[in-house]
């Protein structure tokens, strides 16, 4: 193993251990939970905060500001209030993980929300939607992880020491109440020991205004230059990291330090001298935050361009619109950055960088210093134009997008790289347990197994469904004659997944059946079959016969007939050689309505074969109508020809009913000249296996 593969694999470890850690699987699946409300406010603020003059006035005076107030109503009820979604989403996602069964789901969630608003400071006349926004995220988090920790630590060990509340002859709901109540009340009663604690020893009102004088705390220091804006960017981009919004928790120091500095260069322009201050809030809205905090502009680019997970693609096109306008909330919470390992280096490193170029850049008098008001939702190019009035803003911005990309670049690669393997092996382990239980899920749906692979088997299903055409891809397998001649080829489906490569075929035909896909799935590979049939003819001769495989289910169905014949309406299939092979016989009910079908299929020109027959009584019932024109032998016969049990008879009794009823026989799994040689004494001649090829693709 090579120092890189090794270093690789420690990173994937150190990400494997951090992201099975309950407290990080809980926060990412409660962000997950709530992405339609960050997508649905995202847009309300895009539609709200639209920087173009003539769109503002219009949603202003259109009916009186109703527009205006729709939006406002949409974003207060999603990002407004959306530390309140949060703690409920963290809270249900931690108490699932856990899988207490006794305790209850909502009982633990409305503890938790109780904390929250106890730390947020609900006994305050400041207390508003501000409390309960993006800013308080971080108290979210605390309280969605902490409660729920708090809670069903406390419940267990009542459970345990059998303390549970009860009140003789009350019906069975109310005891279950009356054993929450004691968790709730003590949980609620050690986060508002704490709260009265934090405002006793730090005199402040709540502990969500100490965190924010803390902060404050920590920029006293020194003039406001570039160190200070560094700290600034630094600082900010860590506690988004941690899931706390940089930019309001640091709001007031912008407002103290950074704000002020536009209107002195302002007033020194009016007064005919030159702007001096370089860092403004302008400053940062236009050089640093593009796309909101991290550069994340340069981040969608990286991952639109260079990502090979279509998953974080999807994200990325999702995320484009909201992130044009410096919008990155559903970048951030749907990736997720926040508790990435990955991504906490360059979605440090690139603001800095970027923070540090455009501060040097402005400093040597590369750009103007900033005198503009931009508002900070102004699209970059445009953004950086109108703050300094100069092209040279534009460029500045470009560079930085440029500079910022090329550093995310390897993470997103990495972590593309990271969710292969994870996906491999989650693959691997699902093909494993359906070939382990292949026999048993033939009654069971996979979809609807209440385990991790159930899950993995939506995902695939829905994954299958959307590449029905362009995924579909088929593999050829050649039959030979005993003189060596190609006579035939049966197409062979293969699903080409991008993370799991082939796809194990029969797991795709059952998640298709599952999926109530499947007529659509053999007709699409029916068509990719008759299209790929000149290259076939030329690769293996004109008289090779193109074998297809359809279930007996789909087969006797009167819509395949009339795609059939649609078909053969377009391109007659007389002529063509053109064989359907029946697999799943067991689905097939030999009826009239069937016969007809049959036969209506083979007058439009094709001839049918039955798969894995044998000298069962439901094998042979099909051979009484003389629907079919091939037999093709039960692998196992093949395989066990030489084992002494009889498979060599048992080919020879088929071989000969076979021939009086002027039927072929085809024999598959043919893998050496022995098992060649032992069939064609059996009357046995054309052959399909590893003997001859593998199924190969035609390109």
């Amino acid at each position: 193993m090579s120092g890189q593969t090794k270093k690789h694999n420690g990173i994937y470890d150190f990400m494997a251990k951090t992201e099975s850690m309950t407290i990080v699987r809980a926060i990412r699946g409660g962000l997950l939970n709530i992405t339609p409300i960050l997508i649905l406010g995202a847009f309300a603020l895009i539609l709200k905060t639209f920087p173009l003059e003539v769109y503002q006035n219009f949603i202003e005076t259109f009916a009186n500001g109703l527009l205006l107030s729709f939006f406002d109503f949409v974003y207060a009820a999603t990002f407004g209030v959306l530390s309140i979604y949060m703690t409920i989403s963290i809270s249900r996602s931690y108490t699932r993980l856990k899988e207490n069964a006794m305790s209850s789901t909502a009982s633990v969630i409305f503890t938790s929300l109780l904390a929250f608003f106890i730390l947020a400071g609900t006994n305050l006349e400041t207390f508003g939607t501000a409390s309960v926004g993006p800013k308080s995220m971080f108290l979210a988090i605390i309280t969605g992880i902490g409660a729920s920790a708090l809670y069903l630590r406390i419940f267990n060990m009542l459970i345990s020491r059998q303390l549970r509340s009860y009140s003789t002859g009350a019906d069975r709901e109310f005891n279950q109440m009356l054993s929450y109540v004691i968790p709730t009340a003590l949980t609620a009663i050690i986060f508002a020991a704490f709260n009265a604690f934090i405002v006793y020893v730090f005199k402040v009102d709540s502990f969500r205004e100490l965190l924010v004088l803390a902060f404050d705390k920590l920029f006293s220091f020194g003039e406001t230059g570039f160190l200070k804006g560094f700290f600034f960017v630094l600082l900010s981009s860590v506690l988004w990291f941690f899931g706390i919004h940089g930019s309001d928790t640091l709001e007031s120091v912008m407002q103290t330090y950074f704000v002020p500095n536009l209107e002195i260069n302002q007033a020194a322009i009016a007064a005919g001298g030159a702007p001096a201050k370089i860092l403004s809030k302008v400053f940062f809205d236009c050089f640093v935050l593009m796309g909101g905090c991290g550069s994340a502009i340069c981040l969608l680019i990286a991952i639109i361009l260079f990502s090979r997970n279509r998953a974080r693609r999807g994200l990325g096109y999702t995320a484009a619109l909201p992130m044009i306008f410096n919008i990155n909330e559903l970048m951030v919470f749907g990736l997720p950055i926040i508790f990435n390992p990955i991504m906490l280096i360059p979605f440090v490193t690139v603001p800095l960088v970027c923070y540090s170029i455009a501060y040097i850049a402005t400093a040597l008098g590369l750009v103007p210093v900033i005198t503009g008001t931009v508002e900070w939702t102004t699209p970059i190019i445009l953004g950086g134009y109108r703050a300094t009035g100069s092209a040279a803003g534009s460029i500045l911005q470009i560079v930085n997008v440029i500079v910022g990309v090329l550093i995310y670049l390897p993470f997103i690669r990495l972590l593309d790289r990271r969710d292969e393997e994870k996906y491999r092996r989650e693959y691997d382990s699902f093909v494993e347990y359906f070939r382990q239980n292949e026999h048993e899920l033939l009654t069971v749906k996979l979809i609807e197994q209440k385990n991790i692979y159930g899950e993995f088997a939506k995902a695939l299903c829905a994954e299958l469904k959307h590449d029905l055409q362009q995924g579909i891809v088929l593999a050829y397998q050649p039959q030979y004659n005993y003189q060596g001649e190609c006579v035939g080829a049966e197409a062979l489906l293969r699903w080409k997944h991008p993370a799991y490569g082939i796809l194990y075929p029969p797991i795709v035909i059952k998640l298709a059946e599952e999926g109530g896909f499947l007529p659509e799935l053999e007709e699409a590979v029916l068509e990719c079959a008759l299209r790929d049939r000149p290259a076939l003819l030329k690769k293996f001769g004109e008289n090779t016969k193109l074998s297809v495989n359809i279930t007996g289910r789909t087969i006797q169905t009167t819509r395949f007939l009339q795609f059939c014949q649609k078909l053969s309406a377009k391109d007659p299939f007389a002529g063509k050689n053109i064989c359907l092979e029946v697999t799943e016989q067991v689905a097939l009910s030999l009826d009239e309505s069937m016969t007809k079908t049959f036969n209506a299929l083979r007058d439009l020109g094709m001839s049918l074969a039955i798969d894995d027959f044998s000298m069962g009584q439901t094998s042979l019932h099909y051979l009484k109508e003389n629907l079919f024109d091939f037999i093709k032998l039960d692998g196992t016969l093949v395989t066990g020809i030489f084992g002494g049990n009889n498979c060599k008879e048992i080919i020879q009794s088929i071989t000969s009913l076979a021939e009086s009823l002027n039927l072929s026989v085809i024999a598959e799994y043919v893998e050496t000249e022995e098992q060649k040689e032992a069939l064609h004494e059996t009357g046995c001649d054309i052959y399909q296996g590893y003997l001859y090829s593998p199924a190969i693709f035609l390109d």
